[in-house]
């Protein structure tokens, strides 16, 4: 397997600044996943590791080799796409030992390559059936196997699950993870769904409008985003956000008000840091999640009041949406605590 270092790269599509000064090392074995809206360059830069766009200025190595001039072929690479694109007329087995048919590796490696993969991916029985017989889930294994008799030195995944319903998304993320687990495998990873991201990466690479804004462990960039973006981007359902002001009490602590005149008492160990903002005008960042439902029979809490306007079951949870003073916020609440749009 091999590390992965792109250097101040740029694309351009004619006038269109696609990708902009992009640096990012990715380390042998790592999983990244490259994540953003749509349009945000990630698939872009995908695409230039793989040598299917050219670079239009800086330098991708793949460990100490500059591959920016070499053909896909040639960067021992293996893609793995949001279409199947597996060949209709061939079985799956046939499938699975085209990559090292092409390239001329004996019959008998061949046939040990295609039950090795078919065996990790749990399709050993599907090997004489073509593609209009499998599922879209069977179809994506098939897929994967395909990159996997090759033994490459970098996986790429372009979107891979995007065509599969919900509950076989999940499913084939576990297959996937597993995948990384049993190979050891370097692999660069697009999707525009930031639980996918989550679950998947050791490493998160989070871009927006052809930059890279943070990269880092889930959890790291999870609970401490560095721009507001980043903090409504990752995390489902998103964070709330909400106009305040920093006031200074009387006892010299700093207390945040809210549009509907609520006070907030900051906690006493963020005062100093908080200090240099005071009488600015600012935003707190409130994830549904740390917003409870109840009332005053919460003790050491502090309160919003308003209206239920809308109530979304989900079974585990239900979420919750009021309005402040004009401002939409949503609480992710306990199934089990009843609440009815236009209950106070």
């Amino acid at each position: 397997m091999s590390k992965v270092l792109l250097e101040g790269i740029h694309k351009y599509f004619g006038a269109v600044h696609a990708v902009q000064n992009l640096t990012l090392e990715i380390k042998d074995c790592e999983f990244a996943v490259l994540v953003g809206p749509s349009g945000c360059g990630k698939t872009t830069t995908l695409r230039m590791v793989a040598g299917l766009e050219d670079v239009s200025q800086g330098t991708i190595k793949f460990d100490d080799e500059v591959v920016n001039s070499l053909p896909p072929m040639s960067r021992d690479i293996a893609m793995v796409f949001q279409s199947y694109a597996l060949y209709p007329h061939m079985t799956t087995a046939e499938n699975l030992a085209f990559g090292l048919k092409m390239r001329g590796r004996p019959k008998s490696e061949i046939a040990e390559a295609v039950q090795r993969a078919a065996a990790l991916l749990n399709i050993s029985e599907l090997l004489e059936r073509k593609p209009r017989e499998l599922s879209g889930g069977q179809r994506q294994r098939v897929a994967m196997g395909r990159a996997i008799v090759r033994r490459p030195r970098v996986f790429l995944f372009d979107e891979p699950l995007s065509n599969l319903d919900a509950a076989l998304r999940v499913e084939m993320r576990v297959e996937i993870k597993k995948l990384h687990q049993r190979l050891k495998t370097t692999i660069i990873y697009v999707t525009h769904d930031q639980v996918e991201a989550m679950t998947l990466a050791n490493k998160i690479v989070i871009m927006n409008k052809g930059e890279i804004v943070q990269v880092g462990e889930p959890l790291t960039v999870y609970r401490r985003p560095t721009t507001k973006f980043l903090a409504g981007f990752i995390g489902s359902p998103k964070m709330n956000f909400i106009p305040c002001r920093l006031l200074e009490t009387s006892t010299g602590s700093l207390a945040a008000e809210l549009p509907d005149g609520t006070h907030w008492n900051i906690p006493d160990d963020r005062v100093d840091a908080y200090r240099p903002y005071l009488n600015r005008p600012l935003e707190i960042g409130l994830r549904p999640q740390h917003l409870t439902l109840g009332g005053p029979e919460l003790a050491n809490s502090q309160y919003l009041e308003s209206t239920v306007d809308v109530v979304e079951p989900t079974g585990s949870e239900t979420l919750i949406s009021f309005t402040i003073k004009g401002h939409v916020m949503t609480a992710l609440g306990n199934p089990n605590v009843a609440k009815n749009p236009g209950q106070r």
